[in-house]
């Protein structure tokens, strides 16, 4: 029993060891009350605290001119603000001093341009100061201020549904006509398809009756067309101008001033549009919207709890695989700033697999915006400075293009304006990688919009553009034709060439677009190797567009045969490049093949298209001179594609001019005539080029090049 009692009983160690416990917990809370004495003694003496306090509890009424206290407490929040930026708390108390009018309507603006936040913007703070918009006595400058920054600080605001919940309120802003440009882009950034109601599309359309096409009305009409469809009956126009303009908002430069100060803390609590670099050069352009935002969701995480469990959405940034994307398709939460889609693998699957058009909408908005401000309207003639945020930049937008394997529409239209104002070699490789995506273009429009440009640059440039432009102008062709392939119906009659617009064009005028640009190509190669001294590097890169026409009937289904003009192919003829004259070889076997094939339809079927006499002249021409030229040696002979007078010829003193461009004196393969020749006679002394004509050893020859890899000549005239 005793034993028991021993066992139970704690120990005087035990004891002294809780007594120190005790006391050293006793300490730690009267350290903490110090501590949080201390804190609420300093904030009480801080200057900023009693200023927001000031703002926060003056009365209605409080005379404004000669007020020192009013006008030390401002000069104070206004240096906080242009500096480290407010706390949503300080957002919160100064924006409802100003829209409450307490000191008139004078302070008011003063204290809009100072709202610089410094992490986020409260979503309550905006509503209330929205409710304030319908009291009446705000004067219409200042509002439109604020709708401005509202639109600035978008993105900032840490949760949405408060204000989607007074879209109608907002939207009763819109008969106002100094404000409905703002309202109209504040609403497009609130809309959903629940927002869509049939008296908000009459008022729309009674505003645009007033009004006219502006264009900010048509964007919100688009986009509640997206959403339905059946409400709204209006032709909106496929390519329209950019809605919503770029004004230059007095907060811009001090939100990049305080991100730039508070560093990666900013950065990572919210998604700002643009990234601030360290500034070595004060004349040097920094790209303010390059910088890709980082996928978030629409809301911060408290509310994005509460609306997953009320509506049952998932946030994009929560999916980290393709399973779980598939699972949760129709439940998705898009971001808050679309232009963070071009970042992720799952967004773009997302958008390949749904082809949500609001989406589109909205990404194509951003991404219209940041191109256009970056590369047209910026102060420096179109950003002078190759800077790596642009380079970073337009490499995630073509690899983003080739992930959808189709351009987008905001960056087909931004690449028409820029084109009348490129120099042709600021991101030369991207801007041309653009320009080989995008759609087929109207054979109406497609000489104003891309050949008068390009023919300038073409004319004006180095060697290298001329090659770079006509690589772009061969991808480009590739990618109608599969958009061709893939695309066409069955019945032949439409063709939809891009599945994310409204883009439709009939086969044939598919077929005026191709041979539009096949005609440009073929004046720009005639020129361009003339300018050049029939450089071959410029060429190969003309002969890789003329490998993809020949082969345009069978390969890839189109109607449509058109041959190279004469000065492409004498040049290539003529070519001191064997490479260069084996594939225009193969170039000409391929348009017999096609040809064949739709001469054999045109007399079988009633459907086949009718092939031009014109065609055929033009191909028979071509075929006589090469295997005249090549093959025969009977180069200059009457109705020859070249003919030279015979005073002229013998004038130039060459023996046997008719055969300077056979096989074995053309100077692009006489040196394989030459090693050929020791090869079958060692013993020879004299070189007798007119010994390997003979029946044997000219078989013997042609295998001979055959073997060098030259298959074009051998599928050309193969050998029996």
């Amino acid at each position: 029993m005793a034993t028991k009692l021993n066992l139970s009983a704690p120990s005087d160690s035990d004891l002294s060891s809780l007594a120190d416990q005790t006391a050293s917990s006793r300490s730690i809370n009267r350290s903490l009350r110090v501590a949080e004495k201390e804190r609420r003694k300093n904030e009480a003496e801080d200057p900023f605290v009693l200023a927001l306090k000031y703002f926060s509890d003056v009365e209605a009424g409080t005379p404004l001119f000669g007020n020192d206290e009013f006008e030390k407490n401002l000069v104070l929040v206004e240096r906080l603000a242009y500096s480290k930026g407010l706390s949503p708390e300080a957002i919160s108390i100064m924006l409802e001093f100003a829209m409450s009018l307490r000191m008139g309507n004078a302070p008011c603006v003063r204290v809009l341009k100072c709202l610089i936040p410094t992490t986020v913007v409260p979503q309550g703070a905006v509503v209330r100061a929205v409710v304030w918009l319908g009291v009446g006595k705000i004067p219409i400058n200042t509002q439109i201020l604020f709708i401005k920054w509202v639109l600035t600080v978008f993105d900032l605001i840490d949760a949405k549904d408060q204000l989607r919940a007074v879209y109608g309120f907002i939207f009763s802003f819109v008969t106002d006509e100094n404000l409905c440009p703002f309202i109209c882009h504040l609403l497009y950034l609130l809309t959903r398809k629940e927002s869509v109601r049939v008296f908000r599309v009459r008022k729309l359309l009674e505003l645009q009756s007033k009004l006219g096409r502006q264009p900010f009305l048509l964007h919100l009409l688009s986009l509640y067309k997206v959403f339905c469809p059946e409400l709204v009956t209006l032709s909106i126009p496929s390519r329209m101008r950019s809605g919503f303009r770029n004004y230059n908002s007095p907060w811009k430069s001090a939100l990049i001033a305080v991100q730039k100060r508070n560093g990666s803390q900013v950065a990572s609590s919210t998604s700002l549009p643009f990234t601030i670099k360290d500034k070595t050069n004060p004349r040097k352009r920094k790209h303010c919207h390059l910088e890709l935002p980082v996928l978030s969701s629409l809301v911060n995480k408290q509310a994005q709890t509460e609306l997953s469990s009320s509506r049952k959405v998932v946030p994009l940034v929560q999916l980290h695989s393709l399973t779980q994307l598939l699972e949760n398709m129709h439940r998705i939460e898009l971001p808050a700033q679309m232009g963070s889609l071009l970042g992720s693998s799952l967004a773009l699957q997302y958008l390949d697999c749904v082809q949500d058009e609001s989406a589109l909408l909205r990404l194509n908005f951003w991404l219209g915006y940041a191109l256009h401000e970056e590369f047209l309207f910026c102060g420096d003639g179109g950003g002078s400075q190759t800077s790596e945020e642009a380079l970073q930049f337009l490499d995630k937008l073509l690899s983003s293009q080739h992930f959808l394997q189709e351009s987008f529409s905001s960056s087909e239209a931004f690449l028409y304006k820029f084109l009348s104002v490129w120099d042709g070699s600021l991101l030369r490789p991207q801007i041309l990688s653009l320009l080989s995506n995008i759609p087929v273009v109207p054979s109406s429009q497609i000489g104003r919009l891309l050949f008068e440009p390009l023919m300038q640059l073409f004319f004006t440039s180095s060697l290298f553009f001329k090659c770079g432009l006509m690589e772009c102008l061969s991808n480009m062709l590739l990618k109608w034709l599969t958009w061709h392939s893939v695309y066409a119906l069955e019945d032949d009659l439409d063709i939809s060439l891009n599945s994310h617009t409204s883009i439709n064009m009939t086969l044939s005028g598919f077929k005026d677009s191709v041979m539009e640009l096949v005609h440009f190509v073929g004046r720009l190669a005639s020129v361009g190797l003339q300018l050049e001294g029939c450089h071959s590097l410029l060429l190969s890169f003309i002969l890789d567009f003329y490998e993809a026409v020949c082969d345009t009937f069978l390969k890839y289904g189109l109607p449509l045969v058109v041959m190279p003009p004469p000065g492409v192919f004498y040049p290539a003829l003529f070519s001191l490049d064997p490479v260069s004259v084996d594939r225009l070889a193969f170039i000409m076997y391929r348009y017999k093949v096609n040809l064949t094939s739709a001469k054999t339809q045109e007399k079988v079927t009633e459907q086949a298209f009718h092939i031009s006499r014109q065609t055929f002249r033009e191909f028979n021409q071509y075929l006589v001179v090469m295997v005249n030229c090549l093959w025969n040696s009977k180069m200059f002979n009457p109705g020859m594609g070249v003919q030279l007078g015979e005073e002229l010829l013998l004038k130039s003193n060459v023996p046997q001019y008719w055969t300077s461009f056979d096989l074995i004196h053309h100077p692009a393969f006489m040196s394989y005539a030459v090693d050929f020749h020791q090869q079958c006679w060692p013993g020879r002394k004299d070189m007798d080029f007119n010994s390997i004509k003979h029946s044997k050893p000219w078989s013997w020859y042609l295998e001979y090049l055959y073997s060098q890899g030259y298959d074009g000549l051998k599928q050309f005239v193969p050998t029996p």
